[in-house]
């Protein structure tokens, strides 16, 4: 029995739903154990291609699933998403799970949003708008609206009456609105969702810990990346939950001595969607270059990912906050044309002093050291050895590995599962 984790270890985007699937291969359950549909996670299998926001990647395996409590769930999207996966043969009635406990994204939630990120102008978050940040807002204020409060109508009315008042003065007199929601419409709405879901929901903590005691494999899948962490990443812009890998014991109900492996995916470069620091960032022709051969677009809203060199500071923190035992290196053949490649291991700031560790502020005009490295020049998509991979290659992962303090266990040279080489599977299943 091994319980991983799955974790990114940059700004999201790493590639996790395509390492979550190519692994869960020899798992008996995969729990996701924080954020919404703000995630996408894009998996590409035989002529098929999925994005899941919310059902774990597990699920494409015929794999136990689990949404844990620490997620916080759109039902529309939900939905929508089993729509989506019946249209490529993959039933969900037999291998997912719902935790009773998570909680609710509420039609106002998305409205809120919304509103607020337009009210901020050129200071907004960049938010994917579908409710995530006022849904945890209202779970921590103990206003929210889980699962099992759609049990029974009397109790969801009476939860709504102690709150909708409050949303429609927000709506009518600090955004000035003239929307105003209707409780007897949400009553309605949501006691229909609760018809559609109620078979799936469970005790997801007692589920999961039983399959732990069962000396099952358990993989759990985060969503987006350590440094949009509202603890840990770069505060305010970051997401609305706990990203890193200890976001397991309290999002699934997990003890943390079960957990055994945590493998930080990263990219082989860094990218960022959305406002907030970003010292690698490129905005030259080489930036251009890896968006367009790593198809560098937000899987759940389409919008073009800042992208920029591999940023050693940055993940070595990630290694440090997570405990990370091993990583995963994505989308090595996105550099696969470059005749130089460099990483970054410190900062210059404006004054002059140099910093090789995260400041826990970034400053403006923080500019980065880098080393360079000879590019390998050729193609590594039909390469399925590690020893088979160019020489230069390898250099650059071993001088990563060395930047961060982490072994690699996992390299991927292209999205499809096929595209995944194992360097060392003590470091995963052991």
């Amino acid at each position: 029995m091994t319980c991983v984790v799955i974790v990114g270890t940059q700004w999201g985007d790493e590639g996790k739903g395509k390492l979550v699937d190519f692994l869960t291969e020899d798992a008996d359950l995969v729990a996701r154990y924080q954020g919404g549909n703000n995630a996408g996670h894009t998996v590409k299998f035989e002529d098929k291609s999925c994005i899941l926001h919310l059902i774990p990647s597990g699920i494409l395996r015929n794999k136990m699933s689990v949404i844990g409590n620490g997620t916080v769930v759109d039902p529309s999207a939900l939905l929508q998403e089993f729509e989506e996966l019946k249209e490529l043969d993959i039933s969900v009635e037999e291998n997912l799970k719902i935790s009773e406990t998570a909680h609710l994204i509420m039609p106002y939630h998305r409205v809120f949003d919304q509103l607020r990120e337009k009210a901020k102008g050129d200071n907004k978050i960049g938010t994917t708008g579908r409710g995530i940040g006022p849904a945890y807002t209202d779970k921590v204020a103990r206003s929210g609206i889980r699962f099992t409060d759609l049990r029974s109508a009397d109790h969801l009315r009476a939860r709504l009456e102690a709150l909708i008042p409050e949303k429609n003065c927000l709506m009518k007199y600090f955004f000035q609105s003239p929307v105003q929601f209707s409780i007897d419409q949400i009553v309605e709405e949501y006691l229909g969702y609760y018809e559609q879901f109620k078979s799936y929901l469970c005790d997801s903590s007692l589920l999961i810990n039983q399959a732990i005691d069962n000396n099952q494999n358990v993989l759990f899948e985060g969503a987006q990346g350590t440094f949009l962490d509202v603890d840990h990443g770069t505060y305010p812009f970051v997401t609305s939950s706990n990203t890193m890998a200890g976001g397991v014991c309290a999002g699934c109900g997990v003890g943390p001595v079960k957990i055994d492996k945590i493998i930080g995916i990263v990219k082989a470069y860094t990218t960022r969607v959305g406002s907030g620091p970003f010292p690698t960032e490129l905005l030259d022709e080489t930036g251009r270059l890896l968006r367009k051969e790593g198809s560098e677009f937000g899987a759940t809203t389409g919008r073009p990912r800042r992208c920029g060199w591999f940023d050693a500071v940055l993940v070595r923190q990630a290694v440090r906050l997570n405990g990370i035992t091993s990583l995963a290196i994505t989308k090595l053949d996105v550099l696969d044309q470059l005749e130089t490649i460099k990483i970054a291991v410190g900062y210059r700031t404006r004054n002059g002093q140099t910093l090789t560790e995260l400041p826990p502020v970034y400053e403006k005009g923080m500019v980065p050291i880098y080393e360079e490295h000879p590019g390998w020049q050729c193609s590594t998509k039909d390469i399925t050895e590690y020893d088979k991979l160019p020489e230069a290659l390898i250099s650059y992962l071993n001088r990563i590995s060395e930047l961060v303090g982490a072994p690699v266990s996992l390299v991927s040279v292209g999205p499809k599962r096929e595209e995944t080489i194992v360097c060392d599977p003590k470091q995963i299943w052991a």
